[in-house]
């Protein structure tokens, strides 16, 4: 609170160990969440079929991946964190609970990297070229928000990830996380609209 009133924070990103989680659940043939899209130009999984103990094992320990890189400070992990081969700093895993996980990635980790690290440096580029975009776009949808329910909006946080995924929309991923398409995000007017509900469910 300034001054008593409300404040709302807003953080955006394309963050890579959340695109290079997204990048290795794609090629692992990972299917949670099942409700979000799969990356453009990025392949699906094509070795052997996995038996469903092996399969719910995968998918389980990637969850647990999944969560920490969306929301590191909300689900740090219970054991000391290993660095992966090959991924430098950007993928640790939590020693002794992800071994399935850690030898399914690591050949993926050159192809992985590059993805993600180009995905975050064309979102840089492309907010880098409207500065000011980002704020005002929600600035208008709180300031909307305002106006139809006839108060301040209450103080929040939320954090948007812009992703390339192969579908436009908007994704809950995390208790205070969205993720947006890219394509949805640059386009103004069906930005305003997709994201009014996330504002009117917080604020």
């Amino acid at each position: 609170m300034t001054g008593g009133q409300p404040e709302w924070t807003i953080r955006e990103d394309a963050a890579v160990p959340v695109l290079v989680a997204l990048y290795l659940r794609q090629v692992c043939g990972i299917r949670d969440p099942e409700e979000l899209p799969a990356l453009r130009r990025v392949p699906g999984y094509d070795g052997i079929p996995r038996s469903d103990d092996e399969q719910a094992l995968l998918e389980r320990e990637w969850r647990e991946l999944w969560a920490m890189s969306v929301e590191p400070l909300a689900h740090p992990s219970p054991v000391p964190l290993e660095l992966v081969e090959g991924f430098e700093d950007v993928l640790a895993l939590p020693v002794g609970r992800a071994e399935a996980l850690r030898a399914v990635v690591t050949p993926y980790a050159a192809a992985a990297l590059e993805f993600a690290r180009h995905a975050h440096a064309r979102y840089r580029s492309d907010r880098a070229a409207r500065p000011g975009v980002s704020y005002r776009a929600y600035a208008s949808a709180i300031a909307e928000h305002e106006r139809r329910v006839g108060r301040r909006a209450h103080s929040f946080e939320l954090n948007v990830q812009v992703l390339p995924l192969a579908q436009r929309g908007v994704w809950w991923i995390g208790s205070l996380t969205v993720a947006v398409t890219d394509g949805l995000r640059s386009d103004v007017v069906a930005f305003d609209t997709a994201i009014h509900p996330i504002i009117a469910e917080l604020a």
